[in-house]
């Protein structure tokens, strides 16, 4: 084992692991899973190279993968143990590298004091926003040095399989109906109330029949009290033509889901929710996000047009606009892509 994995189990996780084994030596690897072992989100409890972490374990026995390997890859940095045990061993920082998610650091004035020790030494920082890279060097004094990296296969627009599903969903049909997805999860940081004021304006000021809409509200994720009270806000102003998902949905399912809908809405205050963006722009959808996010400056940059809730927000669709969205994401976010990154860290 020369690759030290930490990570917690969520949705990415489990193709992330198959990803690596499958294009990289699975010998090379070795993924910790902080928790006891369970299969969801479609993991696989057999595979070789995967050693779960919980709290029956003594923790000298996963010290060990600490000091023998040349890479330690944090996957986020989400367990105070896991923190402690770097910041008390300052030279383990000296071969790590963090995969920045977004949740783990922003709100910088709520970190615990070992968080922010680690981000400001720990050695490299790995990333696909170089907005990130500006936060936590302003909030925390990172010194870690920026490696670019496409570092999830969730992350690209896999053209093979979406062309897949298409044929698939084709042969179903759909109601006649504008689908509306708004936000990724249930956390406050969606700010869903918000764009839920803003559709229901929007419909009142046109005179516009609600019942020609269906209101997508993705919600497995994230906190339990706060999925119940936007459940309880949009049935109450939308009746029927609300629909909140409140059940995991595999890879597939879920990008078939995607593909139905018209127009995405991603009104989060931080970096949130970019795969679903990336597959969505890759569908030809229309996508409004937060101007002041490091998601919008990484669209902008590529020439992809992203929309402006506060300023642009309507319903209608410049189809010229979202074909050459398409073809800029296909080309940029590709599986290719993320072998690349990941092959110039491993082999680095």
């Amino acid at each position: 084992m020369k690759i030290l994995h930490i990570m917690i189990l969520d949705k990415f996780i489990p193709p992330f692991i198959k990803f690596i084994n499958e294009n990289f030596n699975p010998n090379d690897h070795l993924f910790v899973i902080i928790g006891k072992p369970k299969n969801e989100y479609g993991m696989d409890l057999n595979v070789k190279n995967v050693y779960w972490l919980d709290r029956k374990l003594k923790i000298f026995e996963f010290e060990k993968y600490l000091y023998k390997a040349n890479k330690i890859i944090l996957h986020g940095l989400w367990n105070e143990r896991i923190l402690k045990l770097l910041a008390l061993q300052p030279w383990l920082l000296k071969k790590a590298y963090w995969v920045m998610w977004g949740g783990d650091f922003y709100f910088s004035e709520e970190q615990s004091y070992t968080k922010k020790f680690v981000i400001k030494n720990i050695k490299y920082l790995v990333t696909y926003l170089p907005r990130q890279i500006d936060y936590v060097r302003d909030h925390y004094g990172a010194r870690g040095k920026y490696i670019e990296c496409l570092f999830y296969p969730a992350g690209a627009y896999d053209v093979e399989i979406i062309d897949k599903l298409k044929k698939e969903i084709s042969k179903l049909g759909r109601k006649n109906k504008l689908r509306i997805q708004i936000g990724n999860s249930a956390t406050d940081t969606n700010r869903h109330e918000i764009v839920f004021n803003y559709i229901k304006n929007y419909v009142k000021t046109f005179n516009l029949d609600i019942n020609n809409f269906e209101i997508i509200v993705p919600l497995s994720d994230g906190d339990n009290f706060y999925r119940d009270r936007i459940i309880k806000i949009g049935q109450e102003m939308f009746g029927k033509s609300f629909i909140p998902l409140t059940s995991f949905m595999s890879y597939e399912e879920y990008l078939k889901l995607l593909l139905t809908i018209d127009i995405a809405i991603f009104y989060h205050n931080r970096q949130q929710g970019l795969g679903n963006i990336i597959q969505l722009l890759g569908m030809g959808k229309k996508v409004y996000i937060t101007k002041d996010t490091p998601q919008w400056d990484l669209f902008t940059s590529l020439g992809v047009k992203v929309y402006d809730l506060e300023n642009e927000f309507n319903f209608e669709m410049d189809r010229n606009t979202l074909v050459k969205n398409q073809e800029i994401i296909k080309q940029h976010f590709t599986l290719e892509r993320v072998k690349k990154d990941w092959g110039e860290i491993i082999y680095e």
